[in-house]
């Protein structure tokens, strides 16, 4: 994979100003399967959303253009001059500063310069981000971390990566990307895992490691994690399958506990929907391993599954992940 050096936007410094309250916004968030978009107000009221598949490759650029165009299109004469601003929300490896989607795996492209493209065709300001970067950072400073000054966001679905606040500062990494949690080496002689280490937290922890270790152990196949925690008051597996998962990603966050002391730990993405099936026992094993940090407190994001379309609106919103 080609190296894209670059010197990411300083997290303090808007380059855009913040819109006016009048103003509406479109933001879009790319997902392995499926892009969402919406077009929203300041209150957060969606006046046109749609979703489509995702296509693999460079494809899925073409996509999110006529997304965008869909969603424009769904509003009404007046409402359409309102739309001032746009962030689309890109997986994978994102150079934000030069406009560069480095690399998705699971959507399959590689170096695309994205440059003007959105801006030209919808003739608004557009801004480009990583998905969990805003999704991460939305929680933090409007969802259930705000108020808060060092804060850890994790999320946990197909995979699991997340964010990291520190002191009253949103913290980026050298791309600005998100921070890759889920490949921390937790367990020497583990599963591969698909980035070519092993015993990667996601390799035990993500909700498709979940899924994949119930059917394992029983043969019985499941859609979703979530059928496994819907099994843990009388499923001796179940409970021992989410207690290594729990064990596991509690071994990938002590190392960053220890490093920063965060007040709280947010959990997002899919797995989330556990709640406090999720959320207390990662509370217990982290507090077991620590003896001099201080043991966070662990909570369920306040955006759950609309993460990612909420922080592109309020990037498009506020001009910058300040």
């Amino acid at each position: 994979m080609q190296q894209h050096p670059a010197t990411p936007p300083e997290p303090l410094a808007a380059p855009n100003p913040a819109l006016d309250p009048d103003a509406l916004v479109l933001g879009l968030d790319v997902g392995g399967t499926t892009i969402k978009g919406e077009i929203t107000d300041a209150a957060g009221e969606v006046l046109a959303a749609d979703a489509i598949a995702t296509p693999h490759g460079p494809a899925a650029f073409d996509a999110m253009l006529d997304l965008g165009d869909l969603l424009l299109a769904k509003l009404t004469p007046a409402d359409r001059p309102r739309v001032h601003r746009a962030a689309v929300l890109l997986p994978g490896v994102v150079d934000t500063a030069k406009s560069i989607a480095v690399f998705s795996a699971n959507i399959g492209w590689r170096d695309i310069h994205v440059g003007p493209r959105f801006t030209d065709r919808w003739s608004m300001p557009v801004l480009l981000e990583h998905d969990v970067t805003a999704a991460g950072w939305a929680e933090w400073r409007f969802g259930a971390g705000k108020s808060r000054g060092t804060v850890l966001v994790v999320v946990i679905g197909t995979g699991i990566s997340g964010t990291l606040s520190v002191g009253g500062r949103f913290v980026r990494g050298g791309l600005g990307q998100a921070g890759e949690y889920g490949h921390i080496p937790v367990r020497k002689n583990g599963l591969p895992c698909p980035c070519g280490n092993t015993g990667c937290v996601e390799t035990v922890a993500s909700a498709a490691a979940i899924t994949r270790a119930y059917t394992r152990h029983t043969g019985r196949e499941y859609n979703s994690a979530a059928d496994i925690f819907a099994r843990l008051p009388e499923d001796t597996v179940a409970q021992a399958v989410v207690t290594d998962a729990v064990e596991a990603l509690a071994d990938g966050l002590i190392g960053i506990v220890h490093a920063v002391c965060p007040e709280l730990i947010v959990l997002g993405g899919g797995l989330a929907g556990a709640g406090d099936a999720l959320a207390h026992p990662l509370h217990r094993a982290l507090g077991t391993r620590l003896r001099v940090a201080p043991s966070p407190e662990v909570v369920i994001g306040t955006f759950g599954a609309r993460a990612g379309l909420t922080g592109a609106a309020l990037l498009a919103r506020q001009g910058a992940l300040t």
